[in-house]
């Protein structure tokens, strides 16, 4: 459910500086584009100042005379139309300049915006993703980053009007002083009302922003979850959470749409109440003789103008509210200290596999520890499997190794280098990780195992061999080039991790980790590309985390993980002796209804 509204509301000060802020940084990105904007809004600024002069004079030379004293139009009809006329034009190619320039700053920094978030995002560490929901991250990467650049589209026009609210000050005081005094108090207490509304709405704004993020979160859980839903018939369960989150939020956008109207209706009022005040007192002071009849005209004329201006610059303000609210949640994750930090080294031993080393090494999550003084050697160019009781660490080992997580203490070594100082692109480009859990993309076979590389043909097809998966992408309708679906969801799950491990192997890693990454395949099947993977010539030191017997006599040497701690590394026959070792091999044999003497 969307929460209410925070009780500290920060200051009409701070929500203002926050709001100049983020206009500085977002002008700042594509500073000639606004330029090109602000000047289309200062030539249709000025071409109103000027259209209120002409036609002040077109009344004074040519309107009042002919009505009043039935002078003849000869000699003043034409200068009169082709001044209205240069003045439209004028103002036609201001409005173009303006629109173009604010259309385009704001599509341009709304998609710099969204680049620069996503590639924030994925520079955090994975601990950092996993206390947020992916809901709400899609709403931070679309609604929040798409609103955070709302502020651009009255923007240049906000800023011409600003100019024009000083030049129709200057040229109402150049006729009369009085009547000027009484157009700029009532502009100020109208700019102030917006001013204090979008102020008072800064907080509801977030209120909403959250609340799409909630709304998200359930559409995303319902979707992704689909199967477990429908399984369980709670179809009904859903719809009413998503309904309760999708109320609120209604209601807090709602409140917001009162208040706005509230707000919009007192402004419109107050410029028509305005207007008359101006007519009347130059009416007045026509009487005195302090101004011609072509003076109030023009005063009248230019004050009718102003009134979209003066709406522009209330939509700046509350858009600078609500732009400000998404941009205090896209700030956020451009002010998290959680960032994965890099070296610079880049070099490769081709051909090599990769030696590990390990300065006892710890890993803690939160108050819990994970791993406790490790010390994991692992020669270049042998297999190692890793062992253990649900929850001893296995897959935080793994991860560690492929510094996906870096470890609370300790270092990880790659050929006596530490894992954190490879730069960004090049560790990635040494060690292939592949997870149980396998993500495709909705994609085609070849571009999922590319996934933005350019291997040639002869690569994938021998990566998609090594990997078991020829056999049954060879029988898909395009063969390499078949839509997978979204996930992967047109393949088995065997299927699917044959494939992502293809994606690993076509970029002959030198360290190759699999996390269980072939449990979903029948054991019969995982021998058989665990044994192709040793007698390829691949450059590859491989560790694999392992139930399956079957998998772990194909290792060169077992570590033996319990408790987060190394309990025993060597030859299969040697850890028999270790209860814990021996019991995990029965116990998987047991359950699948095999016995030692069929998979040993």
């Amino acid at each position: 459910m969307v929460t209410a509204p925070d009780d500290d509301q920060p200051s009409l000060g701070t929500v203002l500086a926050r709001g100049l802020s983020l206009v500085r940084q977002l002008v700042s990105m594509h500073p000639g584009i606004y330029a090109l904007g602000v000047l289309g809004a200062v030539a249709f600024v000025s071409a109103i100042i000027a259209s209120a002069v002409v036609i002040g004079n077109v009344s004074d030379d040519l309107i009042i005379p002919v009505l009043d004293g039935g002078a003849s139009t000869q000699g003043r009809l034409w200068p009169a139309m082709a001044a209205v006329a240069g003045v439209a034009l004028w103002k036609a190619l201001g409005i173009t300049f303006r629109r173009v320039g604010a259309g385009w700053l704001q599509a341009r920094c709304q998609a710099d915006v969204r680049e620069r978030l996503i590639d924030r995002m994925l520079r955090l560490e994975l601990r950092w993703h996993q206390h947020r929901g992916v809901g709400d991250l899609l709403a931070v990467a679309d609604s929040d980053a798409g609103n955070s650049t709302w502020i651009l589209a009255p923007l240049p026009y906000a800023t011409g009007t600003i100019l024009l609210l000083v030049g129709t000050a200057a040229l109402i005081f150049l006729i009369d002083p009085l009547l000027a005094l009484v157009a700029v108090v009532s502009l100020a207490a109208i700019i102030s009302i917006d001013v204090r509304g979008s102020w008072k709405m800064f907080n509801l704004f977030q209120v909403i922003q959250r609340g799409q993020g909630e709304v998200a979160r359930v559409v995303h859980e319902s979707f992704d979850g689909a199967l477990t839903v429908k399984a369980l018939g709670r179809e009904q369960y859903e719809t009413d959470r998503l309904r309760v989150a999708s109320e609120s939020l209604r209601d807090h956008i709602s409140r917001i749409g009162t208040v706005w109207a509230g707000y919009r209706v007192f402004v419109e009022g107050m410029l028509s109440a305005v207007t008359v005040l101006l007519l009347v007192v130059g009416a007045t002071r026509l009487q005195n003789g302090a101004i011609t009849g072509g003076d109030l005209v023009t005063i009248a004329y230019l004050f009718s103008l102003l009134s979209i201006p003066i709406r522009v610059v209330g939509f700046m303000l509350w858009d600078m509210a609500h732009s400000t609210a998404s941009w205090t949640r896209v700030r956020a994750v451009h002010e998290s200290d959680d960032l994965v930090e890099y070296g610079n080294l880049n070099s490769r031993e081709a051909g090599t596999g990769a030696g590990i080393d390990t300065s006892p090494i710890g890993f803690s999550y939160g108050d819990q520890v994970i791993l406790q003084d490790l010390e994991v050697p692992i020669p270049p160019g042998t297999t190692v499997a890793i062992v253990g009781p649900t929850g001893s660490g296995k897959s935080t080992l793994a991860t560690l190794l492929a510094r996906l997580w870096d470890p609370t203490s300790g270092v990880i070594r790659l050929d006596d280098r530490d894992l954190r100082d490879f730069a960004r692109s090049a560790l990635p480009g040494e060690v292939a990780f592949v997870p149980q859990e396998t993500f495709l993309f909705d994609d085609t076979v070849r571009a999922n195992i590319a996934i933005g590389d350019q291997p040639d043909d002869a690569a994938v097809a021998l990566a998609a061999e090594l990997g078991g998966a020829v056999e049954f992408i060879e029988t898909l309708p395009y063969r390499y080039d078949t839509m997978l679906g979204e996930r992967g969801t047109t393949l088995s799950g065997g299927q699917r991790q044959r494939v992502a491990l293809a994606r690993a192997l076509v970029r002959t890693p030198r360290l190759l980790i699999l996390d269980d990454a072939t449990s979903s395949v029948d054991a019969s099947v995982e021998a058989e590309i665990l044994e192709s993977l040793k007698r390829a010539e691949l450059p590859s030191t491989i560790v694999i985390v392992a139930y399956r017997r079957s998998s772990i006599l194909l290792a060169d040497e077992i570590i033996y993980l319990e408790d987060g701690r190394i309990l025993g590394r060597g030859s299969h026959s040697k850890l028999l002796a270790i209860t814990g070792y021996a019991e995990i091999l029965e116990a998987y044999d047991e359950q699948n209804g095999n016995t030692p003497e069929t998979v040993s």
